[in-house]
């Protein structure tokens, strides 16, 4: 009878303040027997650091750590791509929606370091198209932009997040409940759009490099660009009103606004599926980036391999099980700015007085 393959080595201490980081010594461990369970993989070994004295296990460096029903995560990934609600999804896997909800949190942040370890770190070689995805929170009342920066090739190099003021055609009543509602929660930034549209270019393109930029006549974007004046950066606009073809120099950022509103239920126009939490949103779309930019074909006809191959990042196009395949760790990957208040749940939601931060002392 064969026997079941050995777990590999682990290779470094999962402990963030492990001192075995900071020493020149090559890191030592220990193995500390074994534990069992009902679910693959039955027998788990266990280890101590011999520097800090953790106890871990082979299945710290898993994906599924700490979840009981890891099985899940696979298809809810795909699911998620599928412009299915999350309620809908849990009847369909028979678990609350609750289970649903901390699984798309939990591929959220794996998929937020998947895309920095991946993106490319160095100038752009292709022009760069940004635009604002519009879409809402908690309610109509508290719109925001889902800032988008991608490449010619297709390639969404980075995202985030500007609150917006509801405006528009209201009837008078509604200009009263939004007054109501900024009295309460207070009135979005009016600098948010400025602010973050230079955190994204800024952390895309490199300091002292330069890049080219197309956009739309949005006022906020010259004035972001001439605010990072160490790096060269030039800039086309485009109307907003011209046609949405192919030959539009905007078409990277229309297809990819097109396939979010397509791919996501919590993006329709008219939906009961909407992000109760812009936190939520965020990390839904950060699982959409990795299946845009490592997963789908640049032409479902054509099947011509994903954004990121015809940048050279992958060979090939990635698989669920490919980007699932080993757990990440903020620590090592050494975000910041943005990208680490994002991964750890630090957008807030006006609406909402309290949120739930990512705070686990383990299961990072």
């Amino acid at each position: 009878m064969p026997r079941p393959p050995t777990a590999s080595p682990p290779p470094f201490c999962p402990n963030p303040d492990c001192d075995s980081k900071a020493n020149s010594q090559p890191w030592r461990f220990k193995k500390k027997g074994f534990f069992f369970r009902d679910r693959p993989p039955h027998k788990v070994q266990r280890y101590v650091c011999q520097h800090c004295r953790r106890n871990f296990s082979s299945q710290t460096f898993s994906t599924t750590y700490w979840l009981r029903r890891g099985d899940l995560l696979e298809p809810l990934f795909l699911r998620l791509q599928s412009c299915s609600a999350l309620r809908q999804i849990a009847r369909e896997m028979r678990v609350s929606h609750a289970t649903i909800q901390r699984l798309a949190e939990r591929l959220g942040r794996h998929c937020l370091l998947f895309h920095e370890r991946l993106r490319p770190r160095t100038a752009p070689t292709e022009p760069l198209v940004l635009d604002g995805f519009r879409t809402f929170e908690h309610s109509q009342y508290w719109p925001f932009d889902l800032n988008l920066l991608v490449g010619t090739s297709h390639y969404v190099y980075g995202f985030n997040d500007a609150e917006l003021r509801r405006s528009g055609t209201m009837r008078p009543a509604q200009r009263e409940k939004r007054k109501r509602l900024e009295a309460r929660f207070g009135r979005p930034d009016p600098r948010a759009t400025l602010r973050n549209v230079g955190e994204l270019l800024g952390r895309v393109v490199p300091e002292g490099s330069g890049a080219l930029v197309r956009s739309d006549d949005h006022q906020a974007y010259p004035r972001a660009i001439r605010g990072l004046g160490d790096r060269r950066l030039a800039h086309e606009t485009t109307s907003s009103k011209a046609s949405r073809t192919p030959q539009n120099p905007l078409f990277p950022v229309n297809l990819a606004d097109l396939l979010l509103r397509h791919c996501g239920a919590n993006h329709k126009r008219e939906t009961i599926a909407f992000s109760k939490r812009r936190q939520g949103a965020l990390y839904r779309a950060a699982i959409w980036v990795v299946w845009r930019n490592y997963m789908k074909h640049r032409s479902e006809n054509r099947r011509d391999g994903p954004p990121g191959r015809a940048l050279g990042l992958i060979r090939r196009a990635l698989t669920v099980k490919g980007i699932l395949a080993r757990r990440l760790f903020p620590d090592r990957e050494g975000i910041s700015g943005w990208v680490a208040r994002c991964y750890f749940s630090e957008i807030p939601t006006r609406a909402l007085v309290g949120w739930r931060r990512h705070r686990a002392k383990y299961a990072r």
